[in-house]
């Protein structure tokens, strides 16, 4: 075993966390549901909270009730179940046995045909849960154990959260709600203190848009598996570029790339990163920047899964294939999957084809300097709390083979003798979006001695 992995896995950085609920999405409607409509995802919740355990101590389910969220095909499930938990199994069961009932609330997430639990939190029914009517941060400090969490560390950072809920606009449904996001947000301060600590770079890490947030549910909704679990189509490689790799680089500065967007609630961070890419190779090819549209990839592309995420190689041959991309103008971005409403008439921007990049960092600077911004992908390890600053993980905790994120290579420099990538992010101006980086950039990666990865197989639209 790696000398890392222990100390890793004793601060609970290794992947792997609690789920929890996701906020209000704008623009969602939500009303009870019928009981018959929600034994699915129940029966769904009930499966992941049976998981791994004995056939004579999983639990049945009593009753149910709760409310259903509709945006676009997906629907979000909020339940209220009453599971009965006996245990029947001599070999396995402390005696004498006893049957316990739980209160449990699961957050199901509904799409394309896919039940995804983001929340489990399941209680007995005798458990007190301290109910008090103030607004004041104490209403919150009950929940955590005074032995582990000093009260005076408590209120602080429940200080720091409810200038978080007023910065960030957010509402809770319940105290329950607002109890447990506190809770989240309390771990994940502690979490990012961790990574901080760990950080080899510059960056500093903190309180983000994210923080309410727990790894699984962050990881649901903005990442991308499919960029580690689905081998990328393969292209043809690009030729190198023969002119040496300038010392800096920075391709917003020339004016080749659009304003910072926003993948909403959507894993469709896979279709940001290709129109990023195009979008510079037209303004070097025509002299025009354009904005465009990511919804028509996400709704008209047949090779990916929307929001559920996506390949940036598939979505070259998708854009081939429809004929090129009309502007966000034309067909405005709305974070879900709908039916594709792609008009050849309006198309403003083709593509000839896609290639792929070399496996060696200097040539792959020289390519990124002469040709434009990059489409590529890496291990997002952290950039939940990133707030600015060159972010340098170390390796067991970026590793290359759990790429799931897709960005946009804009740049690279050296600040303090620290070398970086300056990626172009699509999670709003609220977040850090242009950031240094010297972590993977792709699938596969070596390192170098100066701490610099080299991206291998990376994407890139030929206009």
């Amino acid at each position: 075993m790696a000398p890392w992995l222990p100390l890793l896995s004793l601060l609970g950085l290794l992947p792997g966390a609690a789920p929890a609920p996701p906020r209000r999405a704008a623009g969602a409607q939500a009303w009870e549901a019928e009981s018959s409509e929600l034994l699915a995802p129940a029966r769904f919740a009930l499966e992941m909270y049976n998981r791994g355990r004995a056939a004579g101590t999983r639990a049945a389910l009593a009753a149910v009730r709760g409310r259903v969220r509709r945006e676009g095909p997906g629907s979000l499930y909020s339940l209220q179940a009453t599971l009965e938990e006996a245990c029947n199994d001599p070999t396995v069961c402390q005696l004498p046995v006893s049957k316990k009932t739980l209160l449990c609330s699961f957050q199901v997430l509904e799409e394309l045909g896919k039940h995804t639990l983001l929340r489990r939190d399941c209680r007995p029914v005798d458990t007190k849960i301290t109910d008090q009517r103030s607004e004041s941060l104490h209403s919150f400090s009950s929940l955590f154990n005074k032995d582990t969490l000093p009260e005076d560390f408590v209120m602080q950072v429940a200080s720091i959260f409810k200038e978080f809920v007023t910065t960030y606009n957010r509402t809770y449904e319940t105290k329950e709600e607002a109890r447990w996001r506190l809770s989240v947000f309390i771990n994940n301060m502690m979490r990012a203190q961790k990574i901080q600590a760990l950080d080899r770079g510059t960056a500093q890490y903190g309180v983000t848009k994210f923080s309410d947030l727990t790894e699984e549910e962050f990881h649901t909704i903005y990442l991308n598996p499919l960029l580690k679990e689905l081998r990328s189509k393969r292209m043809p490689l690009a030729l190198s570029v023969s002119d040496p790799a300038p010392p800096e680089w920075d391709w917003r500065k020339k004016g080749a790339v659009t304003k910072v967007k926003d993948q909403g609630m959507c894993g469709s961070c896979w279709a940001f990163s290709v129109t990023g890419n195009v979008e510079g190779q037209w303004f070097l090819k025509r002299g025009d920047l354009l904005s465009l549209s990511e919804q028509e990839l996400v709704d008209c592309d047949k090779l990916d899964k929307a929001c559920l995420g996506g390949l940036p190689s598939n979505a070259y041959s998708a854009i081939k294939t429809l004929g090129g991309l009309e502007t966000e103008d034309d067909y405005s971005y709305n974070g879900h999957l709908q039916t594709c409403n792609f008009s050849a008439e309006k198309v403003k921007v083709y593509i000839n084809d896609s290639v792929e990049l070399s496996q060696n960092e200097q040539k792959l600077a020289a390519w990124l300097a002469k040709k434009g911004p990059i489409s590529i992908a890496i291990n997002a390890f952290g950039m939940q709390f990133y707030r600015h600053g060159i972010s340098h993980p170390l390796r067991p905790l970026c590793s290359p083979w759990l790429i799931d994120h897709a960005v946009l290579l804009v740049g690279y420099g050296n600040r303090s003798d620290i070398p970086f990538w300056a990626i172009k992010n699509s999670w709003s101006s609220h977040f850090p979006s242009l950031s240094r980086v010297s972590r993977p950039l792709s699938r596969r990666c070596s390192w170098l001695r100066d701490g610099r990865r080299v991206p291998q197989g990376e994407q890139r639209a030929l206009a």
